[in-house]
């Protein structure tokens, strides 16, 4: 397993857009399709944005760390936070059928990912998410 990259970044929404960047031009330079690069772009983002919102609370403050992986056949992606513990039971997608604006992001990650997994630090203080995609470039 090769790791692409390690980051650590604010829970401020405006630090996404390095967020976005970055795993755009990595998933290009592995040789992911347009489409496939634009998908993970979004459930990415979405990953983060959920942290900022839900875990932190709006604490921009909290810190992030970001790791991508590969081993050739799939992507690994790995989000970690610091916040409280969360609710693992009420994360799920909303019904598609309730039209408002938000709350998609569990949505996006499941339609888009392959696996995913989601729990506790260790240590008691902090939440990890776990994403894999299968990868034919």
């Amino acid at each position: 397993m090769e790791k692409l990259f390690e980051i650590r970044f604010l829970a401020k929404p405006e630090r996404l857009c390095l967020v976005r960047a970055l795993v755009k031009e990595t998933t290009e330079n592995i040789g992911c399709s347009k489409d496939l690069t634009e998908k993970l772009v979004i459930a990415v983002n979405e990953a983060c944005m959920n942290i900022i919102q839900h875990a932190y609370k709006g604490d921009e403050s909290g810190e992030i760390i970001f790791e991508m992986s590969n081993n050739e056949k799939e992507l690994y992606f790995r989000l970690i936070d610091y916040a409280e513990p969360i609710d693992l039971g009420s994360v799920k997608p909303r019904d598609l059928n309730d039209i408002r604006p938000g709350g998609l992001g569990t949505h996006f990650i499941a339609e888009i990912m392959d696996e995913h997994d989601m729990g506790h630090l260790d240590e008691g203080k902090g939440n990890y998410l776990e994403m894999k995609k299968k990868i034919n470039k």
